[in-house]
């Protein structure tokens, strides 16, 4: 049987570059090479693609970009093609590409920018698509279709930065009216990984935290603290998605944030989560109701907060979530007998069903 070429993109224009790399490289490892033809993509911080062939391990720590053989590649949108646009000293060529796996954190790949051009081209791709991608990358936007859904979240407002900056107490006051007491959550709108958020425990914090959300994104997300629990549900499928055993996260920061996911090992993962069966219950049918109501496919890592109240609040949604040694979501499907190789292949099965329901 004709092995099928599988394009694995990693890297990007985007604050969780590294991050995605290191994803990029259990991913690349864990597709069954006697079935599949790897194509390795690099995109550069400054956006630049090249076709990569040397070894994985130079991706992880960025060294593949110093590699003289790398070639300027790039995914061409016309449908007819379904492939790669390879330059080589001034000539070109084409390979045809039988799926893609998006392996992009964060802007520009996991915002429903790229799946734009996915979808472009014709060829399938693991993941959610445009709309879904974008509307759970955007804090606002998710948070918003939530409320519509009937699913519980944190109490939350938010504005523009702009607007913030002509009238700095204006918004300060609208957001402890809404909110009630410190400490609050500041976000940026449209950033991953935790990048660009902070507690802030006063309103001195409060103006700090906004300034370093408006670094990422024009419009902030403002949200109430949950005393509770950090619980996730890893989900996986298309149509019939199924949800995993929810884990729980002990971070070693005083929130999950970007160090506390991929640098401190200090920080535990439960699996199962230290929480009631009626709660574990909840979480999954909440995160099966979220990401089939907002459209997603392929994959995706739902976030709660689980009081000790017994309430279930569910904080964001990840389409392209952390695939590194200590990421949530491949330890989650682990646990429910989708390891390794096993979870590559049904994410690039669901990837082609897809494709093959709509034509």
């Amino acid at each position: 049987m004709q092995k099928k070429r599988i394009a694995v993109i990693f890297g990007g224009k985007s604050s969780e570059h590294e991050v995605s790399r290191v994803s990029a490289t259990y991913v690349i490892r864990n597709i069954p090479q006697d079935r599949y033809e790897i194509c390795m993509i690099g995109i550069t911080k400054e956006g630049k693609w090249f076709l990569y062939s040397g070894d994985i391990d130079a991706i992880a720590d960025g060294t593949w970009e110093q590699d003289k053989n790398n070639k300027v590649a790039f995914l061409s949108p016309d449908p007819s093609i379904k492939g790669l646009t390879v330059i080589t000293e001034g000539t070109c060529k084409i390979i045809k590409l039988d799926v893609i796996f998006p392996v992009l954190h964060g802007k520009n790949g996991e915002d429903g920018t790229i799946q734009g051009l996915f979808e472009l081209s014709g060829i399938p791709y693991v993941g959610c698509g445009v709309l879904a991608s974008a509307g759970c990358m955007d804090k606002i936007i998710t948070n918003i279709m939530l409320e519509k859904f009937g699913i519980d979240q944190a109490a939350y407002t938010w504005f523009y930065a702009y607007d913030y900056r002509r009238n700095p107490e204006k918004y300060l006051n609208r957001t402890e009216k809404a909110l009630g007491s410190y400490p609050f959550f500041v976000k940026p709108a449209n950033a991953g990984s935790s990048v660009g958020i902070t507690k802030a425990h006063n309103r001195e914090e409060l103006k700090t935290a906004i300034e370093t959300a408006a670094k990422e994104d024009s419009r902030i997300l403002i949200e109430e603290n949950i005393d509770g629990y950090e619980v996730e549900c890893a989900v996986l499928g298309n149509e019939e998605p199924v949800a995993s055993i929810p884990g729980q996260i002990a971070p070693a920061a005083e929130f999950y944030d970007y160090d506390a996911k991929y640098n401190n090992a200090a920080s535990e993962l439960y699996i199962p989560a230290h929480i009631s069966e009626d709660l574990m219950y909840q979480v999954r049918v909440n995160a099966l109701k979220a990401y089939k109501k907002i459209g997603c496919t392929g994959l995706s890592r739902v976030d709660f907060f689980v009081t000790k109240d017994g309430r279930v609040l569910l904080n964001e949604i990840n389409t392209l979530p952390g695939f590194t040694a200590i990421s949530m979501y491949p330890k989650l499907m682990a646990a429910c007998d989708y390891e390794g190789s096993a979870l590559i292949e049904e994410l690039i099965k669901f990837a082609m069903e897809r494709v093959e329901q709509h034509e």
